[in-house]
């Protein structure tokens, strides 16, 4: 398929990023989990995946995992 995980998208993430800003580069999320305050996303599956943390509506964290 046309993956958004790439490392072309990785790199255009950065903290204070919006969760809407986030979603418009990497596409809709395969899960969220929701903590007080937080909110941690990861795009993509096991093998291959891109996690973003917020607090607030903003990006604080993120890692990638085989996305190359």
């Amino acid at each position: 398929g046309c993956s958004k995980l790439t490392p072309e998208n990785y790199a255009k993430l950065k903290p204070g990023l919006t969760y809407a800003e986030v979603k418009s580069i990497l596409g809709e999320p395969a899960r969220c989990d929701d903590l007080v305050g937080f909110k941690s996303c990861r795009w993509g599956d096991e093998s291959r995946s891109i996690t973003v943390r917020f607090a607030g509506d903003q990006v604080v964290l993120y890692n990638a995992e085989n996305v190359r």
